[in-house]
């Protein structure tokens, strides 16, 4: 392990939180999934709010609702970081570059991974559940906002779900990264909320927000024939892979060695 005194601003502030992630996972692994659960339902929350305004919004103007949906999502991410939940796709970054700098076992990191994912998935579920059952959503249509999108995702083929999840977790750690360097709150949200409505408005995939999507539509009263189990589980497995190669590869593995030690530019 890195000497705490010669590591990067970047890497000190990793090992940090990473410690505290394993700490935690070691010390409770209850309130670690219940955390991770927190993370899974406020991406829910944010996108009941997100799909909701955009419905409204697309009455008086169609080409808006998008752009509303978009922003009001990336309140979900604000609610993660600033109430220290746990989210799998930020934790890709984390741990990865814990890997690297041998901050962390990889077997231990696999296996706050796969916590991290179960907890998301479960709070994604629940909070579906009681959402999809608020008088908001209790008239979808095959032209709802939620309905139009999930049966996009799920039209496209796994390559290019593949493709755009890595591109997504490029996004959200970009925003992980600027809300982890910045020096004010402002920029903070400012980097958050740029580079997650980025993502969205390009109609990326995101595991953790397909989770909660997905199941907003299954459980509500809106019949769909595209809803189906083997096509759901492919479409998140693939998803889940993509985001961990465009968040753990391209943004962890990529700025934990731009930070090795003795190198006279690191973050």
């Amino acid at each position: 392990m890195e000497n705490l005194n010669t590591q990067s601003a970047f890497i000190s502030t990793i090992a940090g939180a990473v410690a505290k992630k394993e700490a935690l996972f070691e010390q409770s692994k209850a309130r670690y999934f219940v955390r991770s659960m927190y993370a899974g339902a406020m991406l829910v929350l944010a996108t009941a709010a997100g799909v909701y305004a955009a419905d409204y919004i697309n009455i008086m103007n169609p080409q808006v609702g998008k752009f509303i949906y978009s922003f009001l999502f990336a309140f979900g991410l604000s609610f993660i970081l600033f109430l220290h939940h746990e989210l799998v796709t930020s934790n890709m970054m984390y741990l990865t570059v814990g890997m690297y700098h041998q901050l962390i076992k990889p077997k231990k990191a696999c296996q706050i991974l796969a916590f991290c994912t179960l907890g998301n998935l479960l709070g994604a579920i629940v909070a579906a559940l009681l959402v999809s059952n608020t008088g908001a959503f209790s008239h979808l249509t095959a032209e709802s906002f939620i309905v139009t999108t999930v049966a996009g995702k799920l039209s496209k083929g796994l390559m290019q779900v593949f493709i755009e999840a890595i591109a997504a977790n490029i996004f959200v750690n970009i925003a992980i990264l600027g809300y982890l360097l910045a020096k004010t709150e402002f920029a903070k949200l400012l980097l958050v909320f740029g580079a997650i409505f980025m993502f969205v408005f390009l109609g990326y995939e995101h595991v953790v927000a397909n989770f909660g999507s997905f199941a907003m539509v299954a459980f509500s009263s809106y019949e769909s024939d595209f809803i189906q189990v083997i096509p759901v589980l492919l479409a998140w497995v693939v998803a889940w892979v993509g985001n961990y190669i465009g968040g753990g590869l391209v943004m962890g593995l990529v700025y934990a060695w731009l930070n090795d030690e003795g190198l006279s530019l690191r973050d």
